[in-house]
């Protein structure tokens, strides 16, 4: 196997720590946090405590002031042990970062340290029941009033964080008439009148995961909520743009970690369970199809890793991330749905994590942008057709 060069021992003495906060206060509770449909509020209180949500933002703001990776550990480790129903990432790499790139001195100052603390969780609200990846075709308005204020209309839906959220980004239309060009960013507090939450959708996996629907009825908006103040009116959707390589490679890092450990599960069932008076192991259809599946999954982990390498260095173009989402998660459901294969009729069991990790992998090649919406992009990057 290629050693790995990314982290330094500082990293890893992270990831023991991390490790550790896992054992104590996730993996005792989240088979229960799957029955209920979301995990308990004081998770997120205690990641705060032990300073794990935030860590990349500014010191003076909450956070520490560390680099990438050690967000990147953290998506390793919670997909590696299928704790699929934490959002740290989505609140720490996704929505706390559009605060710190486009947000005003008073909105950092106001959101970030409680982001950081956990006294405040982070959503962002971009799909709707009939605009998905196509962020274009949004029908939720942010329309402005004499008084300067915005009267927010529409509905979300498939929102991560979005049952016990109390801050929300939220995508809408200013200037409906531009399209794309005519779109904002709001921040959204709990609370607000007009804005209510629908139940918590049940969902094929990731059922640990509070993910909601939420509505806006005539939710009035001050000024200042519009993320970035008025020089950012209608260019929500250049924000967009230019997060989602980020985001698409935390995909990535999460589906060849999660490949990794549905590889590991696997060699170890099929070295205990016998078949015909020998282990499942012995056979060359076994060890041949593990060999294959080790093989794309060491590949890779070598691409993510250099797509890691470029994007702490701000040097991660869309074209290469959209292909490291595309690809990983293209394979991560192909290593599952092979060892689910190899486990025999114990793969379909609800009880065994490779079972769990099948349901939640699906959804991977889905959000983020679907896999068909990263060919189109890497196929415009390469100068060929699309409109």
């Amino acid at each position: 196997m290629i050693p790995r060069t990314l982290f330094s021992p500082d990293h890893e003495s992270f990831r023991d720590s991390f490790k550790r906060f896992c054992d104590k206060e996730i993996a005792p509770h989240h088979d229960a946090w799957e029955t209920q449909g979301y995990v308990d509020r004081a998770v997120w209180n205690k990641a705060g405590e032990n300073g794990f949500l935030c860590m990349t933002m500014p010191e003076a703001l909450g956070g520490a002031d560390a680099d990438k990776l050690y967000s990147v550990v953290q998506f390793e480790e919670l997909n590696a042990r299928g704790f699929t129903g934490i959002g740290f990432g989505l609140h720490s790499e996704i929505v706390a970062p559009y605060l710190l790139h486009y947000g005003t001195p008073e909105q950092k100052a106001h959101y970030l340290p409680k982001l950081a603390s956990g006294e405040m969780i982070g959503a962002i609200a971009m799909s709707e029941p009939s605009a998905g990846s196509d962020l274009q075709g949004i029908k939720s308005t942010a329309i402005k009033q004499p008084d300067g204020s915005y009267l927010l209309n529409g509905s979300k839906t498939f929102i991560t964080n979005g049952w016990h959220a109390d801050l929300v980004i939220v995508v809408a239309k200013t200037n409906p008439e531009l399209g794309g060009k005519g779109t904002s960013l709001f921040l959204v507090d709990r609370g607000m009148p007009g804005f209510d939450k629908g139940q918590r959708l049940k969902k094929l996996g990731l059922r640990a995961q509070d993910t909601s629907e939420l509505f806006f009825n005539n939710v009035r908006l001050p000024a200042t909520a519009l993320l970035g103040g008025p020089a950012h009116e209608n260019k929500g959707f250049i924000a967009l743009m230019e997060q989602l390589p980020w985001e698409r490679l935390q995909i990535a890092i999460g589906a060849v970690a999660a490949a990794q450990a549905a590889i590991d599960w696997t060699v170890a069932y099929v070295k205990d369970r016998k078949v015909f008076g020998q282990t499942v192991a012995s056979f060359q259809n076994t060890r041949y199809k593990l060999a294959e599946l080790q093989t794309e999954v060491q590949v890779a982990q070598v691409f993510v890793d250099k797509c890691t390498e470029l994007v702490c260095r701000d040097l991660l173009d869309t074209q290469t991330a959209s292909m490291a989402k595309y690809w990983t998660t293209d394979l991560q459901c192909k290593v599952m749905d092979e060892c689910v294969q190899l486990h025999g009729g114990y793969g379909y069991m609800w009880e065994y994590p490779i079972t769990r990790a099948f349901a939640d992998a699906r959804v991977q090649r889905i959000y983020g942008g679907t896999n068909e919406i990263m060919k189109e992009v890497i196929s415009r990057g390469m100068g060929l057709g699309g409109k």
